[in-house]
């Protein structure tokens, strides 16, 4: 209870968040350097706002912004609020898994030449653990002058560790990332890149609050600072070395993405949806979403080993 009464004793109210001075000043500009961008604002509306900011600064009335047709709502929301034509694209649908895959460069390229975009929104990671060429298809996106919008909501450990997939903060326009889905992080807080000239702090007010929560940008500040550190490196590559443990004895199971820390699963004869029953029954594990194919669960920098040893059972299935 003490714990929780120390939240409200640092609860200062209407910090400009928005024009950052000192402390929160010096806290975005460390991290900007830690990420090794031009900018880096903390959000405390979750990737959505993030999202919506990106396309603000980059999209005026009338310009056309490309999109997956089953991103994430807030992809097509921050379409809606600049006023753009909203293109959506589709992408390949994988029959053995039941999910949906990524797009080629080359790909997108025949996208971009077909429509002439603006920007581009990439979700990469997808939420199974799928990740996207961002390198080339940035190269591809400055050849043709759109910006590029990366959706990295599930990809905020991949900065810390050369054992997970490159992350996209070097390459795109504008990367946003949820602390708070794998990070550790408090929900909702997350953080936008910018790569650009663009002053997206103008577009971030006309989104966010003017009184944000000062608590949450504490921790975001903290929660990076740990990710940066040793301990927190450390932490990262215990979770990576975890997850490969458990795989190699599960090997009645199949698994499938590019992300160690996705645990997309199915088994031969079992349904999605029959897999998720035993999971919860056996294992007393709630799946994070599945489908007549597959399973996917979720794990993040706060998952033991302990926790991961329940999935164990399910080598005698």
């Amino acid at each position: 209870m003490h714990k929780f009464y120390q939240w409200y004793r640092n609860d200062i109210s209407e910090v400009d968040a928005y024009n950052p001075t000192e402390k929160l000043f010096e806290a975005e500009k460390k991290a900007a350097y830690i990420y090794g961008v031009k900018s880096t604002h903390f959000l405390t509306n979750g990737s959505t706002s993030g999202i919506i900011a990106a396309v603000l600064s980059c999209c005026r009335s009338g310009d056309k912004l490309l999109i997956w047709k089953n991103a994430h709502p807030c992809h097509k929301n921050a379409g809606i609020l600049t006023g753009a034509k909203i293109i959506e694209y589709d992408l390949p649908y994988n029959k053995n898994w039941g999910i949906y895959e990524t797009l080629k460069p080359s790909e997108y390229e025949e996208l971009i030449k077909k429509y002439s975009p603006n920007a581009l929104i990439v979700t990469s990671p997808t939420y199974e653990g799928l990740v996207s060429d961002i390198e080339n298809i940035s190269k591809i996106c400055k050849k043709y002058g759109v910006y590029l919008i990366v959706d990295e909501a599930h990809g905020a450990l991949y900065p810390f560790s050369d054992n997970l997939p490159q992350s996209a903060v070097k390459y795109a326009d504008f990367t946003v990332q949820s602390l708070h889905k794998t990070a550790g992080g408090v929900n909702p807080t997350a953080l936008l890149h910018n790569n650009t000239d663009l002053n997206v702090k103008n577009s971030l007010a006309l989104i966010n609050t003017t009184s944000p929560s000062y608590p949450m940008l504490a921790t975001i500040e903290a929660n990076i600072n740990f990710l940066n550190s040793k301990k927190g490196r450390k932490k990262i590559e215990e979770l990576i070395e975890n997850m490969r443990f458990i795989r190699s004895k599960l090997s009645n199971l199949e698994f499938y993405g590019e992300d160690i820390t996705k645990l997309l699963i199915k088994k031969d004869g079992l349904s999605g949806y029959e897999l998720s029953e035993i999971l919860y029954e056996k294992c007393n594990i709630e799946d994070e979403r599945t489908n007549e194919k597959s399973t996917m669960l979720l794990t993040g920098i706060g998952t033991t080993k302990e926790k991961l040893s329940k999935l164990l059972k399910l080598a005698r299935i």
